[in-house]
């Protein structure tokens, strides 16, 4: 079974430290790589009824908006580094997103960046990283 590395990304010049150490990795194990950027999205976020009308739409433009702006130029940058690498944009909650994303392409390793929300929201529902590591299975590396 080859190794395949998941990244989790966001698009800050913080996160490239977790591509980079993943690139690096996955040049040394001949692994493939995919990055994963996952848009915030929450089910319990109120909406009016023309706001739901509009829903599927916006998130269309979302995920559009990413792959042009985010993915695209990440992967463009990354093509002449020699290893197998793709990229995924999905709405979700990020840590199960990452999770989904891990299981379905058949992930050995998780990477992401320790760096990401902060304040009072992450002090109740926690934080991306320590969802991460406590739903799943497949082992996660911080990146500092």
């Amino acid at each position: 079974m080859s190794e395949t590395i998941l990244v989790g990304i966001d698009g800050t010049e913080d996160n490239r430290r977790a591509v980079d150490y993943a690139v690096n990795w996955a040049k040394k194990s001949k692994a493939a790589l995919i990055l994963a950027y996952v848009i915030k999205w929450s089910p319990y976020t109120f909406q009016t009824p023309e706001e739901n009308e509009l829903r599927h739409k916006r998130k269309e433009e979302d995920i559009q908006f990413v792959q042009e702006r985010v993915l695209d130029p990440m992967l463009e940058s990354l093509a002449s580094e020699g290893i197998d690498i793709t990229g995924v944009v999905r709405h979700g909650q990020v840590a199960d997103s990452l999770i989904y994303f891990a299981k379905k392409h058949g992930a050995t390793d998780i990477v992401v960046g320790r760096i990401g929300e902060s304040g009072v929201k992450t002090l109740i529902f926690g934080s991306v990283v320590a969802k991460l590591i406590q739903l799943t299975h497949i082992p996660v590396t911080i990146v500092p």
